[in-house]
């Protein structure tokens, strides 16, 4: 990697990170803690929250239809997606030791919190754990495929591709072979303490 694409990629980081404390501030003032694994409210938003929660009979009549009707169909779907959640995570669990790569945290990438919002009525509360459960297992399959990307084979591709892994912008242009046993070597020393990728 040249050192206009080290400098870059470095800037791109920094500003992550701005961006980062910038939405913490933000978050800040929206009145709420987290305390653990619970976000407490405040007393007046609770109560403004439990004033907007659209009740079960009232959301049944005004849900679109078409909803109701593929609602079957997009949650059967939790069957493939609990068996890649057992499969990554055996083959994490199994493999990564011995390569020597930091294991990936669930807890991380898969968080239920929706689930503590006033306004939401048990059906919408489902939806959003089924749907923080669907990407954020997609988010940990992607971070354990990279990291097993990044130990064997941290080449670009020729061709651009469209969502690459946080990972993939530190890899190796494509066709440069100088040195490339020593800098792969590079790449799996690091994976040894690997971090997840930062989170707004």
């Amino acid at each position: 990697m040249n050192e206009k694409i080290r400098q870059l990629l470095d800037q791109m980081s920094a500003l992550e990170d701005d961006l980062r404390r910038e939405v913490q501030a933000q978050e800040a003032n929206a009145r709420y803690q987290i305390k653990g694994k619970r976000v407490e409210f405040e007393a007046a938003v609770r109560q403004a929250h439990r004033k907007l929660k659209t009740g079960f009979l009232r959301w049944l009549v005004a849900y679109r239809p078409q909803n109701l009707i593929t609602g079957p169909i997009i949650y059967s779907m939790i069957v493939p997606m609990l068996l890649l959640d057992l499969c990554v995570s055996f083959y994490q669990a199994t493999c990564f030791p011995i390569y020597g790569i930091s294991k990936v945290r669930r807890g991380d990438y898969i968080v239920f919190d929706r689930q503590q919002l006033g306004y939401l009525n048990f059906i919408e509360k489902f939806h959003c754990t089924y749907c923080a459960y669907g990407n954020g297992l997609i988010a940990y399959v992607s971070e354990i495929i990279g990291r097993t990307e990044e130990y064997f084979c941290p080449i670009k591709h020729a061709r651009k591709m469209l969502g690459p892994h946080s990972r993939y912008a530190r890899f190796l242009a494509y066709g440069d072979a100088q040195d490339y046993e020593a800098r792969l070597e590079k790449f799996r020393v690091g994976l040894g303490d690997a971090q997840p990728p930062k989170r707004s």
